[in-house]
């Protein structure tokens, strides 16, 4: 018989990355952590088990409920992503992550670059792509849901590309302008490829804590009916 009262487990990621370029400079995304934290608040609140994975300078959760592990690179957050994604049912991916890092050869974290009227060149790599990589070791038991900012002409292109090239459960699809606001209208589209068949829309633009609630409702029966054994899914 399904335990449907036990309590559901979300790892949610939030703020950015910072990849060092020496000692004191890195190269950030600009991230306020305000929306990863409100998912955080609003599932400890609910009574689900929640990790949060929280980058530098971000702004941190409420409850005290919520456990918070830190992240500061992409390498640092790859590694909370291998530690804690086993013990999860829900992998929610609101950290704004690096696409580039300098170069090793060009990285002195021992040291600081002087100033030099030549200037400075940096040769930057590609980070990893953490969702993919999620998606490759998740269990078929679990939903990663992933986020993409957009400019809004390019918006629902751009959100289902990257949910079918991650091959991830749902995405999160919101315009540039959510990343200096406090408020969201965004839309939760699903992967057909993974049996989700979902396109729904905020009720207009709302405050990033409401938006928190919002998502959970989407989220909470899709993350339960994915937990069921496959013969039972579509009967509970």
């Amino acid at each position: 018989m399904i335990d449907s009262t036990a309590p559901l487990r979300l790892l949610v990621t939030a703020g950015p990355t910072y990849e060092p370029i020496d000692a004191v400079r890195f190269i950030g995304n600009r991230s306020s952590g305000r929306l990863g934290s409100s998912l955080a608040d609003e599932a400890a609140r609910r009574g689900w088990e929640v990790t949060l994975a929280l980058g530098p300078n971000a702004i941190e959760p409420a409850e005290a409920g919520v456990r918070l592990v830190r992240f500061r690179s992409t390498a640092d957050l790859q590694a909370r992503l291998k530690e804690h994604l086993p013990a999860c049912d829900v992998l929610v991916m609101a950290a704004a992550v690096a696409d580039y890092r300098p170069a090793p050869d060009d990285v002195d974290i021992a040291g600081k670059r002087r100033r030099s009227r030549a200037g400075m060149t940096l040769r930057l790599e590609p980070t990893p792509d953490l969702l993919s990589g999620c998606s490759a070791q998740a269990r078929p038991d679990q939903l990663l849901v992933g986020f993409a900012l957009e400019p809004k002409a390019e918006l629902l292109v751009s959100a289902r590309s990257k949910l079918a090239r991650k091959g991830i459960d749902l995405i999160v699809a919101n315009p540039l302008e959510t990343m200096d606001s406090p408020d969201v209208h965004a839309r939760l589209l699903g992967n057909p490829q993974r049996g989700l068949e979902v396109d729904v829309e905020t009720p207009g633009h709302i405050s990033k804590p409401a938006f928190a609630a919002w998502l959970l409702d989407q989220l909470t029966p899709l993350a339960r009916e994915r937990a069921m054994p496959e013969h039972a899914r579509g009967r509970a």
